[in-house]
């Protein structure tokens, strides 16, 4: 075809498509992946109707990308939402649609939303939720009796008000509370083995970093968490909901001794423990002529190794914390904190507390020795 023939064609066809007295003549079809995108937008305009008693707001499903295999389609998607009145930013779940051909063959349907593989699923994955309001909390239970989960919210809510007055810093205060149906349910909630979690009360998710907080939740073990006593689920819960509250403040570079100890020190420093009671652990190696050598390490508190060198981590952690608010005051332990997590550990401590590491270090096993000894 010569170049003239051509370029009558291409300004011609257009037009014969448009007019309605050429028969037969009709627009092309969007491509499937535009018409799978747009079934999706359509599906989840809104949360599911068996979501209604959860307080969503900001629901959507961004899709990345689309895979077609016959009359199914399969799409890719970041499901984006918010608890309203508790995140103050988008919590985030990779998701896998699945979609089939109407009945007219012309467009699609979603037929199923699940995980994305290697992506952990989302309370309602696991079963119908449970949802039960507290003053300063929000718990959202699987498989859980209402008692329990109203329990959990009453333990919460006193959370709040002790991590509020060890941390005065600005949070939200309030928090999410996830209470699945078992250990290996949480472990999925989380993306952990099992293992990691066992005999652990409860963890808060998380990203630390500055700026506003991200969408935390405090997720607790049910096996773990029926063993405890009333004291000791409320230790926990307090200890957890710290870490929500500092969250934006907690950077790399804050030491694991310190946010650890801090939460442990709110949760302690209204109760009737002291030292040998709290740091049984800890005790029996001072006891034993093992006096730690320096302060813990960030990898003494990862989860799923030696059970008792955790344990004294977290006991040394919580008595350097209450070591430097003896001393030099609860607002000089709460400086430190912001201190360090913006710039050097040694830094901070010189000008929060006019000390360096090793003098703090000796104050702290003199401490050992004579609260454990």
């Amino acid at each position: 075809m010569d170049p003239v023939r051509r370029a009558l064609v291409r300004l011609l066809v257009p037009a014969l498509c448009a007019s309605a007295a050429v028969a037969g003549c009709a627009a092309p079809a969007p491509p499937a992946g535009a018409q799978v995108r747009r079934a999706v937008a359509d599906w989840a305009a809104a949360p599911p109707r068996r979501l209604s008693g959860i307080p969503l707001e900001g629901w959507s499903y961004e899709v990345t990308s689309v895979r077609q295999d016959g009359a199914r389609a399969f799409a890719r998607a970041e499901l984006r939402y918010r608890l309203a009145g508790y995140d103050a930013a988008p919590a985030g779940s990779a998701r896998e649609l699945m979609l089939a051909r109407d009945g007219d063959g012309a467009t699609w349907r979603v037929t199923a939303d699940r995980p994305a593989p290697g992506a952990p699923p989302q309370p309602w994955d696991q079963g119908e939720v449970a949802v039960v309001r507290g003053a300063h909390s929000l718990v959202l239970g699987v498989g859980q009796s209402p008692r329990t989960l109203a329990e959990i919210a009453a333990d919460a809510d006193r959370a709040v008000p002790a991590a509020s007055a060890a941390w005065p810093g600005p949070w939200p205060r309030r928090v999410v509370v996830l209470v699945p149906a078992t250990l290996d349910a949480m472990a999925a909630l989380l993306g952990r083995p099992a293992d990691a979690y066992r005999g652990m009360g409860a963890v808060t998710t998380g990203a630390t970093g500055g700026g506003p907080a991200p969408a935390d939740r405090v997720v607790v073990n049910p096996e773990g968490y029926a063993q405890l006593s009333q004291a000791g689920r409320q230790i926990v819960l307090t200890h957890e909901t710290t870490h929500v509250a500092t969250r934006a403040a907690t950077t790399a570079r804050t030491p694991q001794w310190l946010s650890e100890g801090f939460a442990d020190w709110a949760a302690y420093r209204d109760g009737p423990l002291g030292p040998a009671e709290a740091a049984p652990t800890l005790g029996r190696a001072v006891r034993l002529g093992d006096l730690p050598a320096a302060l813990p390490e960030d990898g003494a508190f990862a989860f799923g190794g030696d059970q008792d060198a955790m344990a004294r981590a977290y006991e040394g952690a919580w008595l350097a914390c209450r070591l430097i608010a003896a001393r030099w005051g609860d607002a000089a332990l709460v400086r430190l904190y912001e201190r360090a997590g913006r710039e050097p550990l040694p830094t901070a401590l010189d000008e929060t507390l006019g000390t360096d590491l090793p003098t703090l270090t000796k104050a702290w096993q003199e401490a050992l020795r004579t609260e454990l000894g």
